[in-house]
């Protein structure tokens, strides 16, 4: 994804103690979330979900199953 993309969440892989976390930032099954800024190669990806700006780690953001949305 490009910054600024939109996508809405498919699936939270994960235990239950990381998609209860998600949950309480947001990030939801049917979600829409923007991806704001991501570099590269290292470093926190930051997500926009309802007004919101979010910090995940890289391994935590890959464990979130995204559909690209027009």
């Amino acid at each position: 994804m490009e910054p600024g993309q939109k996508a809405k969440v498919i699936e939270v892989q994960g235990g239950w103690g990381l998609r209860q976390k998600l949950s309480e930032l947001g990030i939801l099954p049917n979600e829409v979330v923007t991806l704001a800024n991501a570099s590269a190669w290292h470093g926190p990806v930051l997500v926009q979900v309802n007004c919101n700006e979010v910090a995940l780690g890289r391994g935590v953001a890959r464990k979130v199953l995204v559909e690209v949305v027009p």
